[in-house]
């Protein structure tokens, strides 16, 4: 017996932002972003559409591919790094409420970009321990409203958008989450920040400005620890059940910027062909990218049960996460 995805859904905005819509809003271009990150797209919510909509288009389409309704949900898992509202209430309760899951404990998860495999390691357990049955894990983020849109080293990169998975236990050769890690090197902490709203630096009378309202990054340092994280967090998998690339089907790495990815590629020596990448269309999804990703692969029929991934993330904290998973 283990752990399985039941189901798999995700949604992204209808507007799309280009890197030639960007290149008329800041000192930028097509060429320059492409080059540099890989994108060439990114979808944006409107003004008035909340992390929770957008979460919740999700959810409902991993539902009804489940064939359960939200009052089966036994708790749902939200991660994200933009939710509806500082501090409380959390983005999953109002996703609970919405969605009518009067069953589910609610909870938000703060990993950052790997809060999606952070989440999956955190239902298994839920569900392997025997409390529960159905756990909704949901990346979802509208980074599009903590993005300096005056900052063309960043505002490139981002996009919104919701992966949701569903997961619950299963019967002998069925899928399984069969290992994970999860680690953090708080060390990094300055790398990727929010400056002004924490306790840290809380807000008052005076108006903090709009580079301490919004996503900072050291760009360097992030590649680097990228680079390095995912390298290791393969080969550990690898290595810890005598695998080798070729009984992995897919790698799914968290959508971020396509030098990353291939540097990680030539450091393991696995062909780019084992990385399924979407990062073209939808840029940086934070939370949302590997959910957004397995949706992609469901769909388009790439992604068939039996199947041996890995997922792996990383992101501010500075925080990294993989799953061994047998879709």
């Amino acid at each position: 017996m283990g752990v399985k995805i039941l189901s798999i859904g995700a949604w992204t905005p209808n507007k799309i932002l280009t890197n030639d819509d960007l290149s008329k809003m800041v000192d930028t271009s097509d060429e320059w972003i492409r080059s540099k990150t890989g994108i060439c797209q990114r979808h944006i919510a409107d003004a008035d559409t909340a992390t929770s909509d957008i979460a919740i288009n999700a959810a409902k389409l991993a539902l009804e591919r489940a064939n359960i309704s939200a009052e089966d949900l036994d708790c749902i898992i939200v991660a994200t790094t933009s939710p509806d509202h500082h501090g409380f209430p959390s983005t999953s309760c109002i996703i609970q409420g919405k969605l009518g899951a009067v069953n589910a404990g609610a909870f938000d998860l703060v990993a950052a970009c790997s809060g999606l495999a952070y989440g999956i390691e955190v239902a298994r357990g839920f569900i392997n321990n025997g409390t529960m049955k159905y756990v909704m894990v949901i990346g979802a983020e509208k980074l599009s409203s903590i993005i300096n849109w005056n900052d063309r080293n960043t505002c490139c990169l981002f996009g919104d958008g919701a992966g949701a998975l569903i997961l619950s236990k299963s019967s002998e050769g069925e899928g399984d989450i069969i290992d994970s890690i999860i680690m953090a090197d708080g060390t990094g902490e300055d790398a990727l920040k929010i400056k002004a709203g924490g306790s840290r630096n809380p807000f008052t009378n005076e108006l903090p400005s709009i580079e301490d309202l919004t996503l900072s990054m050291d760009g360097q340092a992030v590649y680097n620890f990228a680079v390095r994280v995912n390298t290791e967090m393969v080969q550990q998998l690898l290595d810890k059940h005598n695998l080798t690339s070729e009984d992995i089907t897919w790698i799914v790495p968290h959508q971020a910027n396509y030098r990353i990815i291939k540097a990680a590629s030539k450091r393991l020596k696995i062909s780019e062909d084992k990385f399924f990448m979407n990062l073209a269309d939808y840029g940086n999804t934070s939370a949302a990218s590997i959910g957004i990703a397995l949706n992609e692969m469901y769909e388009k029929g790439i992604l068939k049960r039996g199947d041996l991934i890995i997922t792996m993330g990383f992101g501010a904290g500075l925080t990294y996460a993989a799953n061994l998973i047998r879709y």
